[in-house]
């Protein structure tokens, strides 16, 4: 987007149900406006429900979905029913903040940091922002890696010089597929767009082949009637809600910063219906296939494998093994472009926006993802011996850490559609002594607390319950401290300024 002005005073207008600004040299003269952060114009809301749904298929289809299933089998012990049922349900239910945060995104244009400036302030707004940053440039790095791993073993099976460099390859592959992302954000929205567009069908078909693949060997009986792991007195519904907890949290960072999205959305309805086709029926399939194709990997290959990159290798063909390496290098790039890169380039923008614009956004968003994944891309190449790996990573802190972000969708859905009763000021949310504070106190007192709440049961072991179930916890304590503290000092709905 670029702006030029001769006018004074920014001027608000209201085109078919949505608002865009006209910015004036007060907004552009602003230190929190700029244009990668404005509110994109009516004419630029080109999304429609199918593009919505294909960017979910295009997050949805990776990695990490593929183990969900085996990691509620494993780790919360569920048998492969209960696991199934698990994700769909968590899924349904991530799309309640998903669908409630994402219409201020669509009616006003406004990425999620900006968002933020209603609840937490204009500059308070930094605080969840960089939480959800540094949460997605650690998901950037894994999913880079995994990217990696593709890239090493397609290379390997055309070149056996590449081949001989075992792990090195895997490091190079690395920062390959670190150069792919970065090229497909830095074109754009519209980029990203094709990308999923794209993306969405190959993806799908991947899957149906893999399971065509393995549906030969595979005892459906036999999988579904595996006991859970879990002592067999035990009650289910403890392990139940723990791995529903985890679940939501797969999404819980999509959940906020869905309005970077939707902020390129032609309508309400289409944000919705798309998010409706795209997410919780993609995951539940994706995360099925997962689960009976690591249950039928030792048949397949002679060993249980639970990552589809390391179990694909193992097919005994080069044509397949290439083929499928392209798909996955496809599923990984959708996912982590849009889930990924976006919202943290928006969220370091809004740090300094005369500074960071959002090519350096990108730019900050990928050197972190790497610092972030140091460790490992040393370990890979042998330079430090370390115990940690991607797997525990992905499965231990980054799950638990999202949890943590549960107030924060509490507290935006309670402000905007509570408080605000969705009428925002646009030019005061780019504004530093517009009608939003610099830093609200209610907004940073009702995340304060249920993150101080969590780290205490973490540490002491007390209230094991509130961190075990820390998203449902964290974002009702969230948004009711923050309904309770602002209705106390007597807030109020704020009228969109200068609408035309």
């Amino acid at each position: 987007m670029s702006y030029t002005t001769d006018q004074a005073k920014t001027q608000v207008k209201k085109v078919g149900g949505l608002y865009e600004m006209e910015p004036g040299k007060d907004i552009c003269e602003s230190p929190l406006y700029n244009e990668d952060i404005a509110p994109t114009r009516a004419g630029e809301r080109t999304w429609h429900k199918w593009n919505v749904a294909a960017l979910w298929v295009g997050m949805a289809v990776c990695v990490p979905t593929y183990t969900l299933g085996g990691v509620l089998t494993a780790y919360f012990g569920l048998d492969v029913t209960e696991a199934l049922i698990t994700i769909f349900l968590a899924n349904v239910i991530v799309l309640i903040p998903l669908l409630l945060n994402a219409f201020a995104g669509t009616k006003y244009g406004i990425p999620f940091p900006v968002l933020l400036r209603s609840s937490f302030g204009t500059y308070g707004s930094n605080i969840p922002a960089v939480i959800r940053a540094l949460v997605a440039c650690g998901w950037f790095g894994i999913q880079t890696m995994f990217g990696g791993m593709a890239i090493n073993l397609l290379l390997s099976e055309v070149s056996t010089s590449w081949a001989a460099l075992g792990e090195k390859g895997t490091v190079i592959g690395f920062f390959i597929f670190w150069c792919m992302n970065m090229y497909v954000v830095l074109k754009g929205s519209e980029s990203i767009k094709k990308l999923e567009t794209f993306a969405a069908p190959l993806l799908l078909l991947v899957g149906v082949g893999l399971l065509m693949w393995a549906s030969p060997k595979i005892d459906a009986t036999a999988l579904l009637s595996v006991a859970p792991s879990r002592p067999a007195e035990a009650s289910v519904w403890s392990y139940f809600f723990g791995g529903l907890t985890a679940m939501v949290g797969f999404w819980a960072t999509l959940s906020l910063n869905i309005p970077d999205f939707s902020r390129y959305v032609r309508s309400q309805k289409d944000q919705i219906v798309g998010q409706i086709i795209g997410l919780p029926l993609t995951m539940l399939l994706f995360a099925a296939l997962g689960v009976v194709l690591t249950a039928a990997s030792p048949v397949l290959v002679g060993e249980s494998i639970s990552d589809p990159i390391t179990l694909i290798g193992k097919i005994d063909s080069p044509f397949w093994v290439v083929l499928s390496m392209i798909m996955i290098i496809i599923a990984t790039i959708s996912t982590n472009t849009a889930a990924n890169i976006v919202s943290p380039t928006n969220d370091f923008q809004n740090i300094f926006p005369k500074m960071i614009n959002f090519k350096r956004g990108t730019l900050l968003t990928g050197v972190v993802g790497i610092v972030l994944m140091s460790w490992e891309l040393l370990r890979k190449m042998g330079w430090v011996v370390s115990e940690v790996s991607v797997e525990s990573m992905y499965s231990n802190w980054l799950l638990g850490y999202s949890s943590l972000l549960g107030p924060i969708a509490g507290i935006m859905i309670v402000d905007y559609f509570l408080i605000k009763k969705q009428e925002l000021s646009l030019p005061d949310l780019y504004l530093p002594k517009g009608c939003y504070p610099a830093f609200n106190g209610a907004g940073i007192i009702a995340f304060l607390v249920p993150v101080a709440l969590t780290v205490f049961s973490i540490t002491t072991g007390f209230l094991p319950w509130f961190y075990s179930y820390g998203w449902f916890t964290g974002s009702a304590l969230g948004g009711l401290l923050y309904f309770g503290l602002m209705t106390a000092k007597g807030a109020e709905a704020t009228v969109p300024a200068s609408v035309s």
